[in-house]
């Protein structure tokens, strides 16, 4: 489906009622005595992508750490599924929710193909099986990694090694699937790539993905939903179509943004 008719229909079609699978609730987060994230609640609807958009220092971040068990809410609940996220087994919830971070280090020297087969962890304990092998081979595939998959991460420009990590992200096979600023250090073309893939995987494979982007465009072109955070605190919420106006973005960036339809995408224009 190209994005100009799942715009169209979007538009003209009823809202589908689609399951709630991830419910936060009042969840707060301080540091050093100072709320970055204030008493947010937010409902991600299974099978949609969710863009989480703000400007920097807004806590969106730090939102979906926590919404990942990365990083302990100092109050507030996560229910995933309809079960409190503190109560899940790591091991559970690692083959149900994949993230990847902002930041990524690793300090030994691997190949990508090395890279993804630690997507399949917490199914083989790092013991892959033929059937892990061919997760592998997809991820590397749907990333097209695969001309250069023996290649050293650091042999890698760093948008190569973005689509890497996604790619080890995409093999641990998760229902939930969490990126904060996946498209860093990437081109446009890349940056687009990157954005259809994950469309795809969520109209043909039906995942639920969760998101940090900062340009509002992406978010425009590709999400179903849209959290805006602003001061640690959600500011707007709600269907992307009814989210990107003049209005609602003036409310979340503090700055006139124009609005110019192309091809059934509401295009920002901001830099005029």
């Amino acid at each position: 489906m190209t994005i100009a008719l799942r715009k169209e229909l979007e538009l003209e079609a009823p809202v589908a009622q689609t399951d709630t699978g991830l419910e936060v609730k009042n969840v707060t987060k301080r540091y050093d005595g100072k709320k970055v994230v204030d008493n947010v609640s937010v409902s991600v609807q299974k099978g949609t992508i969710t863009s989480f958009i703000g400007p920097n220092g807004a806590g969106k971040s730090t939102l979906i750490s926590m919404i990942s068990r990365l990083t302990k809410k100092d109050e507030g609940e996560v229910y995933f599924e309809g079960k409190e996220i503190d109560d899940c087994k790591s091991n559970e919830l690692a083959k149900k929710i994949s993230i990847l971070k902002q930041a990524n280090n690793i300090n030994i020297r691997l190949t990508i193909r090395e890279l993804v087969s630690f997507g399949r962890f917490p199914y083989s304990q790092n013991r892959l099986t033929k059937e892990d092998w061919g997760f592998v081979e997809n991820a590397i595939d749907y990333m097209s990694l695969r001309d250069i998959q023996d290649k050293y991460l650091d042999q890698l420009s760093g948008g190569q090694r973005q689509r890497a990590y996604i790619a080890m992200v995409l093999a641990q096979d998760t229902d939930y699937i969490v990126l904060d600023e996946p498209l860093n250090n990437l081109d446009m073309k890349h940056s687009v790539s990157i954005m259809k893939t994950l469309r795809n995987l969520v109209d043909e494979l039906g995942k639920t993905i969760l998101i940090v982007v900062h340009d509002i465009n992406f978010a425009s072109c590709y999400s179903d939903n849209i959290v805006a955070m602003r001061d640690g605190r959600v500011v707007e919420d709600g269907r992307c179509h009814d989210i990107i106006n003049p209005v609602s973005l003036r409310n979340i960036y503090d700055m006139d943004i124009n609005i110019e339809e192309v091809n059934c995408n509401k295009i920002c224009v901001y830099f005029t």
